[in-house]
């Protein structure tokens, strides 16, 4: 075991253990939050400005932070989405793009309707009273649901809230800023009800799964050196065997 050769792979597996248990002090750093959010911040109504900037991904501890912004309907685009629940009850939303600032917009969901008549009498309404009205929101901040495909015989119907997808609705997109997120409003207009939106769950301050990871990092490095011993011990015994045949 002292030979050369077995001192270099020594040295190789203290540099690949070194490596893992730098890996598993980083799991570990991550899996414990010593600065975590104050209980309830999410409660706390910001101006959507501070939490974040148009095209920037809502990180974790900002989904479902209530904000607040004003700005101008846009004609034309208020829509349906489908498969939303309300207490349990399956419905739809309406939709706006409510141009916050100068070329910027963000995707807002209005209020809830227990069937698509009622939704679309709802967007009726609000392209003769609100369209091109000024506007302001409080609400909750919530990522982009992603897309989907629509089914063949209605190309623009929707069943997730995706900014992404509206955008392809929209009207005057040129050069637009969107939010990736979308707001869910706290208040409905007339002919619609309050979509229900309870605070979020508060993050705990220890990320168990990035202990196991950290756990599994120890393990590997512990496994280098046995690796190193066993190869070691291997060439030894045969050492010793040839060694013995050759004295019998």
């Amino acid at each position: 075991m002292l030979r050369g050769r077995w001192i270099a792979v020594l040295c190789a597996c203290l540099v690949v253990a070194g490596v893992f248990a730098f890996l598993g002090q980083w799991q570990l750093e991550r899996a414990i939050d010593t600065d975590p959010p104050p209980e309830g911040i999410t409660e706390e109504v910001r101006p959507l400005t501070d939490v974040l900037s148009p095209g920037e991904y809502l990180a974790e501890p900002l989904v479902g932070q209530r904000v607040e912004t004003a700005g101008t309907w846009v004609a034309d685009d208020f829509n349906v989405v489908s498969s939303r629940f309300n207490d349990g009850a399956e419905g739809f939303w309406v939709t706006g793009q409510l141009r916050v600032a100068d070329r910027t917009s963000i995707a807002v969901a209005l209020g809830w309707a227990p069937n698509h008549e009622s939704a679309d009498a709802a967007v009726a309404a609000l392209e003769t009273n609100a369209a091109g009205a000024d506007a302001t929101i409080t609400g909750r901040i919530i990522s982009d649901e992603g897309s989907s495909l629509p089914p063949a015989d209605d190309p623009f119907a929707m069943s997730r809230m995706s900014p992404a997808m509206l955008l392809g609705q929209w009207h005057d997109t040129e050069q637009l800023a969107v939010y990736r997120p979308y707001l869910a409003s706290t208040h409905a207009p007339d002919g619609l009800v309050d979509i229900v939106s309870p605070a979020p769950d508060e993050m705990p301050a220890v990320n168990w799964l990035n202990i196991f990871y950290a756990l599994e990092w120890a393990v590997f490095a512990g496994f280098a050196f046995y690796i190193w011993y066993r190869l070691a011990k291997d060439r030894w015994q045969l050492e010793v065997e040839e060694f013995e045949e050759r004295t019998g």
